[in-house]
C-alpha cells in the first residue's frame, strides 16, 4: 500500500492582505488530515471482507479456549508428574501427527471441500477436550490419558491445518494477503493474552476441568462460523492418485529455492524458539518459586508482545526486503530467548517475554506471508502442508529435546543454548544465504 502523505491545508482566508512568505505561520490556520482512521484502515484492511471477519471472530473464540486448555493441561501434567520431560513429551505427542499426516492432509485439502475438512477437524478437537474434562471431574485422569488425547487433538489439527491455511487466501484479494495473515496472527496471540488470564481465574475458582470444558464449547462457535462462509472451494474435476499428487508437491518445493529456505527457517525457528513457552512452568516454579497465576501472567506478557508484533506486520503489509528483515528479526529473537534464560529478576523477565513475543510473531508472520505469496493456488494445500510439517514439526522435536536437556542439566541452560543457536542460524543465513531470500 502507498505510504502516508502529509499535507497542509490553508484556512479559508488563505490570501489575506499583506501576507508574505516571511511572516510567521499561525498554527491555528493549519489543519492536518486525520491520521488515526487512515492507520486503522491500513492495519485492519482484511476486516473489510465479510467472510474473513466471520472466520476471524470464530477462530478467535476457539483459540481463547485452546489457550485456556494449554495452560491448564501443562499445569495438570506438572502437578501430576513434577517432570519437565513429560511437558516436552506431551507437546511432542500433540505435534507428532503433524509430522505423520500433514502432507496427506494437504493433498486432501486440494482434492476436497476445505470447509468440510475443517469442520471435521474441529469436531475431533472438541471431543478430545470434553473427554479430558470428564476424566478430571471423575478423578480418574492419569498422565497416559492426557498424552493419548494430545495425540488425538494433533491428529485433527494435521488435517484441519492445511485446510484452514489454504482457505485463508480465498477470503481476501492477493494484495491484502499479508495483512490477513498478520490479523490472523493477532487473533491467535490476542487469545494468548485473554486465554491464560481467563485460565488463571478458572483454575483458581473451579480447577482444570472448567478450562477443558470451556475449550470444548468454544469449538461450537468456530464450526458455526465456517458453516456461514459464502466462499466455496471447488475441487478439481480430475484427480491423480493421492501419492502422485503428493510427489508433485514435493517436486515443486524442491525446485523453488526460496520456498525451501523458508521451510528450513520455519523448522529451526520452532525447534529452537518455542521451548521458551514449553519450559515456562519450570521457570515459574523452580526459578521464581511462584504459583499458577504467575504462569498465566507470563504467558499474557508474551501474548501481548505478540499482538504488538502482529499489528506492526499488518501495518507494513507487503514490502520489499521481507526476506532479509525476517533474518534480522530471528537474530533478535534468539538473543531475547537467551536473555530470558539467564534472567533472575521478574520485571526483566516480563520485559524479555513481551519483546520476545513481538519478535516471534513478526518472524512467523513474515515466513507465512512469504510462503503464501509464493505458493500457486492449484498446489497451495500441498505446499502449505510441507511448510506446516516443518513449522509445526519443529515444535514437538524442540520441546522433547529441550525438556530432556532440562531434565539432565537445568531449564535455564537448555533454553539459553537454544536462543544462542537460533541467533547463530539467523546470522548464518543473513551472511551466506541471503541471496535465496533477497528478492522476496
Amino acid at each position: 500500500m502507498a505510504g502516508f502523505c502529509f499535507t497542509l491545508r490553508a484556512s479559508p482566508s488563505r490570501r489575506r492582505p499583506g501576507l508574505r512568505l516571511s511572516d510567521p505561520v499561525n498554527t491555528a490556520d493549519v489543519q492536518a488530515p486525520p491520521l488515526a482512521p487512515a492507520i486503522l484502515l491500513r492495519v485492519a484492511k482484511a476486516f473489510t471482507y465479510r467472510d474473513f471477519r466471520v472466520l476471524w471472530f470464530g477462530a478467535f473464540t476457539s483459540t481463547i479456549g485452546t489457550w485456556m486448555q494449554n495452560v491448564a493441561q501443562r499445569w495438570l501434567i506438572f502437578s501430576l508428574t513434577g517432570s519437565a520431560f513429560y511437558l516436552g513429551l506431551d507437546d511432542f505427542l500433540a505435534q507428532l501427527p503433524i509430522l505423520l499426516f500433514t502432507m496427506i492432509g494437504g493433498v486432501i485439502a486440494d482434492r476436497h471441500d476445505r470447509r468440510r475438512l475443517l469442520i471435521g477437524s474441529q469436531c475431533v478437537q472438541m471431543t478430545s477436550a470434553f473427554i479430558l474434562m470428564t476424566l478430571v471431574l471423575t478423578g480418574v485422569v492419569r498422565i497416559r490419558h492426557i498424552l493419548a488425547l494430545s495425540f488425538l487433538t494433533g491428529l485433527g489439527m494435521a488435517f484441519g491445518g492445511p485446510a484452514y491455511q489454504s482457505l485463508l487466501p480465498s477470503l481476501v484479494p492477493r494484495t491484502d494477503l499479508p495483512n490477513a495473515i498478520a490479523l490472523n496472527s493477532i487473533q491467535f496471540n490476542l487469545a494468548r493474552v485473554v486465554g491464560p488470564l481467563l485460565a488463571g481465574v478458572a483454575l483458581a475458582a473451579w480447577g482444570t476441568a472448567a478450562c477443558f470444558g470451556l475449550n470444548g464449547a468454544s469449538f461450537v462457535v468456530v464450526i458455526v462460523a465456517i458453516l456461514s462462509l459464502h466462499v466455496r472451494h471447488t475441487p478439481p474435476a480430475t484427480r491423480n492418485p493421492l501419492m502422485a499428487e503428493l510427489r508433485g508437491g514435493l517436486v515443486y518445493m524442491r525446485g523453488d529455492r526460496a520456498l525451501m529456505a523458508l521451510t528450513a527457517l520455519a523448522f529451526v525457528s520452532t525447534f529452537l524458539g518455542l521451548p521458551l513457552l514449553t519450559l515456562l512452568p519450570v521457570f515459574v516454579q523452580n526459578v521464581f518459586h511462584e504459583a499458577a497465576s504467575q504462569y498465566a501472567v507470563m504467558l499474557a506478557f508474551s501474548g501481548a508482545g505478540a499482538v504488538l508484533g502482529a499489528l506492526v506486520v499488518a501495518w507494513l503489509g507487503k514490502f520489499r526486503g521481507m526476506g532479509p528483515a525476517l533474518l534480522a528479526v530471528q537474530i533478535v529473537f534468539g538473543l531475547l530467548v537467551a536473555g530470558f534464560a539467564v534472567s533472575k529478576v521478574l520485571w526483566i523477565s516480563y520485559t524479555l517475554l513481551f519483546l520476545g513475543g513481538a519478535a516471534l510473531i513478526v518472524m512467523f508472520s513474515l515466513i507465512s506471508s512469504l510462503v503464501q505469496l509464493l505458493a500457486p493456488d492449484e498446489m497451495r494445500g500441498r505446499v502449505l502442508s510441507i511448510y506446516m510439517m516443518a513449522f509445526r514439526g519443529g515444535m514437538p522435536l524442540g520441546s522433547l529435546a529441550a525438556g530432556y536437556a532440562a531434565s539432565l542439566t537445568s531449564a535455564p541452560l537448555a533454553l539459553g543454548v537454544d536462543g544462542l543457536l537460533l541467533a547463530g542460524v539467523g546470522g548464518y543465513f543473513l551472511m551466506f544465504q541471503r541471496t535465496r531470500l533477497g528478492e522476496v
